[in-house]
């Protein structure tokens, strides 16, 4: 994967977060994931299509930091994950690729979004849309860790 790819999805993670749910991720240094365990709850996964390059972005939540964020995207408090706080971070998973898509876009990357999905469940596990490396970035919401995956290979 092409490490110029990582930080359109670092930036627009919180810009996002910044803008829309008045909340402050630090990010951490990005590694390689080597398994399909999950890293929590509730995931939104997205595809993006292209001519030279094809992925798929995921960003995986505990339940705490998924309701923190539905709480201040929506102005309404969430103690448990609902379907309103599932379709929040769909949207979160779509506002997130759109900025990280837009930078790509001016690097000279053009991409179709699809829709994203929802995957919810303790024990579920993540699977990308391509068969590159995925790059996991964790981010500390306020002592809790949430990740951003990003996994993209050429098509060429």
């Amino acid at each position: 994967m092409n490490v110029e790819f990582i930080n359109p999805f670092i930036e627009a993670t919180m810009n996002v977060l910044t803008t829309m749910a008045m909340l402050n991720p630090q990010a951490g240094k990005p590694v390689l994931k080597t398994s399909d365990k999950p890293n929590g709850d509730l995931t939104g996964v997205i595809g993006l299509v292209g001519e030279q390059v094809t992925g798929s972005m995921a960003i995986v939540l505990p339940s705490k930091c998924a309701t923190t964020i539905a709480s201040n995207m929506l102005g309404e408090e969430f103690t448990e994950v609902n379907d309103v706080v599932v379709d929040c971070v769909g949207e979160l998973t779509n506002m997130i690729t759109g900025g990280a898509k837009a930078k790509l876009g001016e690097m000279g990357y053009r991409f179709e979004m699809a829709i994203p999905s929802m995957i919810r469940g303790k024990k579920h596990v993540v699977y990308h849309k391509t068969k590159g490396p995925v790059v996991c970035i964790p981010f500390d919401l306020d002592g809790s860790e949430f990740y951003v995956e990003a996994c993209f290979n050429a098509t060429e």
